[in-house]
């Protein structure tokens, strides 16, 4: 408990689950598509379609699927409801701090051209804005004060998304 009376809690305090993010942004954007269809892709490209979209897809997919494994090997979790107990530095974490979301995004936009969906393009933006604002800005700061001079060697070493 804390000086108020209340209990504290060790999290980054996000606005929501970032997949559920990402998520969101799909689903809005396929809506949006079946009201007014807009084609991401023409006829003539329809087949590099499924290669490029294929290839953002599973790229992403394991980039954050590696970020993940990575995580859990140092000893902490990569939920945002829960208290991160390591600050990671190794593996895919040497090149971007936030290499889960930079996976997610990559997913995403390779769902958008697997779907042919240009309403998830456009979102995208829109995506990208909650995950800093209401995502990373909070990670970032949580982080700053479990590690301190720790994290702020590591934030001016590393990029945020590449």
């Amino acid at each position: 408990m804390n000086h108020t009376g209340k209990t504290s809690r060790d999290i980054p305090g996000v606005l929501a689950p970032p997949p559920l993010i990402y998520l969101a942004g799909l689903a809005l954007g396929l809506i949006a598509g079946r009201l007014r269809s807009l084609r991401l892709v023409p006829d003539s490209l329809q087949p590099l379609r499924w290669w490029l979209g294929g290839g953002l897809a599973l790229s992403g997919l394991g980039l954050a699927s590696w970020a993940v494994r990575t995580m859990y090997q140092a000893g902490t979790h990569p939920e945002p409801y829960r208290p991160v107990t390591e600050l990671v530095t190794i593996g895919p974490y040497q090149r971007s701090r936030n290499p889960i979301y930079l996976g997610l995004t990559l997913t995403y936009l390779g769902l958008a051209l697997l779907l042919d969906a240009l309403w998830c393009l456009l979102l995208l933006p829109a995506v990208l804005l909650v995950m800093v604002r209401g995502v990373i800005a909070r990670e970032e700061a949580y982080l700053e004060r479990r590690f301190g001079q720790r994290y702020r060697a590591y934030r001016a070493r590393v990029r945020r998304w590449l």
